[in-house]
């Protein structure tokens, strides 16, 4: 059975529509395309096609830090 690569980075978001653009601690111009992505309340997650970054919806079925 093959190991799963866990995500470069997790940002735990309030909403479920998020956008990502590759950028943070880099300018913008150095990351990729805006996208819009929209979490899958089910999963609770949806990773960004381009870097890879996973948005976990905060309290959703993919949040390990409920409390």
């Amino acid at each position: 059975m093959a190991s799963r690569i866990p995500p470069p980075e997790v940002f735990r978001v309030k909403t479920v529509q998020v956008a990502c653009d590759g950028s943070g601690e880099i300018s913008p111009a150095l990351g990729h395309p805006r996208v819009f992505l929209r979490i899958d309340e089910a999963l609770g997650f949806v990773e960004c096609g381009y870097c890879d970054r996973r948005f976990v919806l905060e309290g959703g079925p993919a949040d390990h830090k409920r409390a």
